[in-house]
């Protein structure tokens, strides 16, 4: 019997997966799926499996699974029918909120779920997702070492100036501060920058994980120096269905001048603003492309816009820019988008490959730009499986094989 680890990452409108095996003191893959466009009118369910590993994959299919809570039982049904026999002896989360308790990834026991439901107000669109991930996985692998890796954690490396906001000093300390986010994300992208491309790596770097959650990072010797995102994932970028930056005083207004409830102001900012709710039918770019109506054209423009503006803000920071790194969903994939957010930058010694960037080659920068432009897959869940290997005892092999 194989032993092997289990990762779960809901995001705010997904809920992805991934098997892997542990071979060597190592792991390696052997399925990942996902199950996405949650809370819409049609969810999908989708598994690839890695090659050579003798699994089965599903192309994308529709799904009756229209909430976190149902998708989360359809993916455990799944591992248990199709897990050719593994033993799940770890489970990893992805916990997107770890406030200033965790700045590590760690094993989770009570008092760290109690710990982990009181930062629920800071992220509403995840945080309860991934902790009944947690519960759930317990229930279903009961042996199993249950492990939260933080997407807040990457990002304490900051200087305070990078963290505070303009209140005083006691909000801070009370943790009123910039978190940043995708810090898993990040840290795989960096891995992968280190990987092939070590001398860039270590320089001034941005990565921008652009999916229907969306930021940036600014990276210095594989840093994390600051982030588009602050308090919560609602900063920065505009995104799938998050308005991203706006005055405070708009979120007044809406509280006191158009009696707007604390619910209905929460609703629209995190889940009818951004490409779906300027578009007004769609937070996918796929369809807003392909639509080409006046409402998807101008929420495309904002979203390139802050885009831009935010490359431009994080290279100052950064005292200029060695590459620019897209990942994630958006990132990986809207070519048309990528040359868009890039197009003007010639100044900073940055132009893209018009042939590189249509194919997504990993290089999309020309020969002669100074500023290196690359694609990275994401792969959060490979950066959750290794943490979540650090936690097993030694000798994994014997110790939890069958007799």
């Amino acid at each position: 019997m194989k032993n092997a680890m289990l990762t779960l990452n809901a995001g705010s409108s997904s809920l992805k997966f991934a098997l892997f095996d542990i071979q060597g003191g190592g792991i390696a893959e052997a399925f990942r799926g996902q199950v996405e466009g949650l809370h819409g009118e049609a969810a999908e369910f989708s598994v690839k499996a890695a090659p050579g590993s003798g699994m089965p994959s599903f192309a994308p299919r529709p799904t009756v699974s229209a909430s976190h809570v149902a998708a989360l039982h359809e993916v455990l049904d799944f591992v248990h029918q199709f897990g050719g026999g593994r033993k799940i002896v770890g489970v990893g989360h992805r916990i997107v909120h770890g406030g200033t308790q965790f700045t590590k990834p760690i094993r989770v026991y009570e008092d760290e779920l109690l710990e982990m439901r009181t930062l629920i107000p800071l992220a509403p669109l995840h945080q309860t997702h991934n902790i009944r991930c947690i519960l759930a996985a317990r229930k279903v692998f009961p042996e199993a070492v249950q492990v939260a890796c933080f997407d807040t954690a990457f990002h304490r490396t900051h200087n305070w100036e990078n963290d505070t906001f303009g209140l005083p000093p006691e909000y801070y300390d009370s943790g009123v501060r910039r978190y940043g986010f995708h810090g898993l994300s990040y840290e795989h992208l960096v891995d992968e920058l280190r990987g092939f491309a070590p001398d860039i790596a270590e320089g001034r770097v941005i990565m921008a994980h652009l999916g229907n959650g969306a930021s940036m990072c600014a990276m210095k010797d594989g840093r994390s120096i600051s982030s588009t995102m602050s308090f919560t994932p609602l900063d920065g970028l505009a995104m799938g269905t998050r308005c991203g930056q706006i005055d405070a005083g708009v979120v007044l207004h809406l509280l006191t001048d158009r009696r707007m409830s604390v619910d209905a102001v929460t609703q629209l900012l995190h889940r009818g603003s951004g490409l779906k709710g300027m578009s007004g039918f769609s937070h996918d770019v796929r369809d807003l492309e392909k639509a080409d109506t006046p409402g998807s054209r101008a929420a495309l423009t904002y979203f390139v816009h802050r885009a831009r503006y935010e490359i431009g803000a994080l290279t100052a920071l950064l005292g200029g820019l060695d590459a620019l790194v897209f990942s994630g969903g958006i990132g990986e994939h809207a070519a048309d988008l990528r040359k868009r957010i890039c197009a003007g930058f010639e100044w900073l010694g940055l132009s893209l490959d018009a042939e590189r960037n249509a194919r997504t080659d990993r290089l999309l920068s020309a020969d002669a730009s100074r500023v290196k432009v690359f694609v990275v897959a994401a792969n959060e869940e490979k950066t959750i499986a290794q943490h979540t290997l650090s936690f097993l005892p030694a000798l994994q092999e014997s110790r939890y094989s069958a007799p």
